[in-house]
């Protein structure tokens, strides 16, 4: 089996495997966090960074969450890390956007953060604040949860098929996961895009797409003139 045929059918395997009970408790949880007026905020690291400010536009504009992560302000998360500190970076954020008993902290980790090996401390300082004052905790994580699958109120977990390939598919599934969740009848409030498009308009024909004309200079001229040639050769 080549590594593409192998890698799908990885991702088949962990479908089959999930814990459908778990993201039905995660999507109940949101549901009565938004209902009941309350924020979330969604926390990651490296990928799940990146998943967060993803995230964080879905829940907005799609599922109609008050939703922010700290990563969408550089210049402040950078400034906590430099004066304050990496560890206490999430901690502090959420302590400045006054967390409250009616919020929730949305978590995407590979590991779930470990404080005793020194892994995503800052994840693991960020719930236990968010804990502390009564917040919710919500997370989709891979291996066995770690510290975020031992305090969330809510958590799925990735199941681990391939040891060496536990970060692609378990940041490949967060994915799969959350646009589950915000494209749920329970959660969505507002039509996606491409959904809402009713007719896709007919092509026009490349010779006939109107073309801004605007004065060359010498230099655009030159390299319009060798791109004619170089095309020309082909």
């Amino acid at each position: 089996m080549n590594y593409i045929a192998q890698f799908l059918e990885g991702c088949g395997r962990i479908l089959r495997l999930l814990d459908q009970g778990s993201i039905q408790k995660l999507l109940e949880l949101l549901v009565r966090v938004r209902e009941e007026g309350g924020r979330l905020f969604i926390l990651g690291v490296g990928g799940g960074a990146g998943h967060a400010s993803h995230a964080v536009n879905d829940f907005r504009k799609i599922a109609n969450f008050e939703a922010y992560t700290p990563t969408d302000n550089v210049s402040e998360l950078t400034a906590r890390i430099n004066d304050d500190g990496w560890e206490t970076c999430y901690a502090d954020w959420l302590r400045s956007s006054r967390i409250c008993a009616a919020d929730m902290v949305l978590v995407f980790s590979v590991g779930g953060g470990d404080a005793e090996r020194r892994i995503s401390v800052n994840l693991v300082n960020a719930l236990a604040y968010a804990k502390s004052v009564g917040a919710r905790i919500g997370g989709v994580v891979g291996r066995k949860g770690g510290y975020t699958g031992k305090v969330a109120d809510a958590c799925v977990i990735i199941p681990v098929v391939s040891p060496e390939k536990v970060t692609a598919y378990t940041e490949s599934l967060q994915a799969l996961i959350w646009h589950l969740l915000i494209s749920h009848p329970r959660l969505q409030s507002s039509s996606m895009k491409w959904e809402s498009e009713k007719q896709q308009p007919a092509s026009i024909p490349v010779d006939r797409v109107p073309v801004m004309r605007q004065p060359f200079s010498e230099g655009r001229r030159r390299r319009r003139d060798l791109c004619r040639e170089l095309f020309a050769k082909r």
